[in-house]
């Protein structure tokens, strides 16, 4: 489950269940102070690059952490992609109650979007590629939406002991998600978010 990595980062009841199925319950936590304080979405918006009209993919996207801001931003489709409806309903429910009719959830794995080609100016995959079954193929798929110029954006956690996120044999060092980038035909630049969190601007090559 991609969003479950921000409920180890904050609940530590739950760390080390990574392999476990997604409660739910917990999907406020997600939405929490402590998550605006350690990465405060309009540093994301600016740090990527938002244009007002971008079209945007949020890929992993839970119950909108990052994608209702981006909908009220850009104004243009914003594309929410995540394999567990049940985040996506509550999701749904936040934009309703925003008045947003520009977010478009998607149930669906990372590497298989409905996704037209070459529509997205902007794609966020925040804690995603340590919980997918091929980074290549979500790499593939991401180079497939993507507009000529496009950006993606990538959050990973840190390859170091932590009381924070998940177990570390399934963290993926920056060097290491920079070369899978780079040989997926990726230019990129690393940006530091946090003590325990790691960013990737990437551009295709």
């Amino acid at each position: 489950m991609w969003i479950l990595s921000w409920l180890l980062h904050f609940n530590p009841e739950v760390r080390m269940m990574v392999e476990q199925p997604f409660n739910v319950k917990h999907a406020d936590k997600l939405l929490s102070e402590d998550r605006q304080a350690v990465l405060p979405v309009d540093q994301i918006i600016e740090k990527m690059g938002l244009r007002r009209h971008d079209v945007v993919a949020d890929l992993g996207a839970g119950n909108g952490y990052f994608t209702i801001p981006f909908a009220k931003y850009t104004g243009e489709t914003v594309y929410a992609v995540d394999i567990e409806h049940k985040m996506l309903d509550l999701l749904k429910k936040r934009a309703d109650h925003e008045q947003l009719d520009n977010i478009h959830a998607v149930t669906t794995e990372l590497d298989n979007t409905p996704i037209q080609d070459q529509a997205i100016d902007k794609v966020l995959a925040s804690q995603v590629f340590h919980n997918v079954p091929s980074i290549e193929s979500g790499l593939d798929e991401i180079k497939r939406i993507l507009k000529p110029g496009g950006v993606l954006f990538l959050i990973e956690f840190t390859a170091a002991e932590s009381n924070d996120g998940p177990p570390m044999h399934i963290r993926i060092p920056s060097d290491k998600m920079i070369k899978m980038l780079q040989e997926a035909g990726f230019l990129t630049t690393v940006l530091e978010l946090n003590a325990n969190e790691y960013a990737v601007k990437a551009t295709i090559a």
